[in-house]
């Protein structure tokens, strides 16, 4: 492994300082042992010990990089989320303003965006809202959207502040790959389903038939919704799908919570609570925390503008700003 090359990659910087550490402590308690043979019963024992941290340390740094590999095979589908944060009402439009970012980005990349549930606040923001994105043959969407998960953070003066005074508000973003071939499997007898009628499109079937379906996952909670499709066996299809996904993506956290707590503090962990980037309107600014880097021209960002923000964070190349 090349440790300066994942330096700069902010996926495995931490581990590369840690693997560096460890290389150099190898080192010297093997030079203690040739020094001083008093000392092998104890050195042994401490280079075994550094020696199994440092297999630990190689495995996670190569399943990090396994996974650019395998994400090569996901499909070109993912299911979006956008859930309005701290904020009230100005968190909502944020929320809305992110799924229009990310459709109009949709567009510009020539994929197919679809609306699964919304719940729209007093102001027509999203409360939250579920879409799917679907790319054709051979675009993986998901390598692209992938690093779009977390809080992301407003800083603006809303319309309805008097004082002119800069409001801080967040909205949270899940990306959720849609796996064709998975071994994963739900027991029903863990889903709860609810029927309702939609008020999404459907045409004359538009409240009059219970066709959105609620699902809740009673072991761990998550409810998932799907309102928009026209009869009650696709919204039903398309809520366990994206149940599905929710759920591996919940076993892949958990796994990735054995890593250190230093680790999930050093450098971007996937996870939709970590604080990824802040929209700064007064500033005409974006800057993601991650990599430390701004981009400029606010409107052209949020009308779908991400191209650049999206290569540099694919690149890992880490900046030095921060907001």
């Amino acid at each position: 492994m090349n440790i300066e090359e994942l330096k700069k990659d902010h996926r495995t910087s931490y581990l590369a300082d840690m693997l560096e550490r460890l290389l150099r402590k190898e080192a010297e308690v093997r030079e203690m042992l040739s020094s001083d043979e008093s000392l092998h019963e104890l050195a042994g024992e401490e280079l075994k010990a550094i020696q199994e941290e440092k297999e630990e340390v190689e495995k996670q740094i190569q399943d990090i990089l396994d996974k650019d590999k395998e994400e090569e095979e996901f499909p070109g589908e993912v299911v979006l989320e956008v859930r309005a944060g701290a904020g009230g009402d100005e968190a909502s439009l944020f929320a809305w303003e992110l799924a229009h970012m990310y459709e109009k980005f949709a567009e510009s990349e020539g994929w197919q965006w679809k609306t699964n549930y919304e719940q729209k606040s007093d102001l027509n923001g999203y409360k939250e809202a579920s879409f799917e994105i679907k790319g054709k043959k051979n675009q993986n969407v998901y390598k692209k959207m992938r690093y779009e998960t977390g809080v992301h953070r407003v800083q603006r003066i809303p319309a309805t502040e008097k004082n002119g005074r800069v409001h801080t508000s967040t909205a949270s973003v899940a990306i959720l790959p849609i796996r064709k071939k998975t071994n994963f499997e739900i027991n029903p007898a863990d889903i709860e389903m609810e029927y309702s009628r939609s008020g999404g499109k459907g045409g004359q079937n538009v409240n009059k038939v219970e066709t959105a379906v609620r699902l809740l996952h009673k072991p761990t909670g998550i409810d998932v919704r799907s309102t928009n499709e026209r009869s009650q066996l696709a919204n039903r299809e398309k809520a366990m799908m994206i149940l599905k996904a929710k759920l591996e993506q919940l076993k892949e956290e958990e796994e990735a919570k054995k890593y250190s707590g230093e680790r999930k503090s050093q450098i971007g962990t996937g996870d939709r609570s970590e604080k990824i980037r802040t929209y700064n309107f007064p500033q005409d600014r974006v800057t993601d925390h991650r990599i430390k880097k701004s981009w400029h021209n606010l409107p052209k960002i949020m009308e779908g503008g991400l191209g650049e923000i999206i290569k540099d964070i694919e690149s890992g190349a880490i900046g030095n700003e921060e907001e």
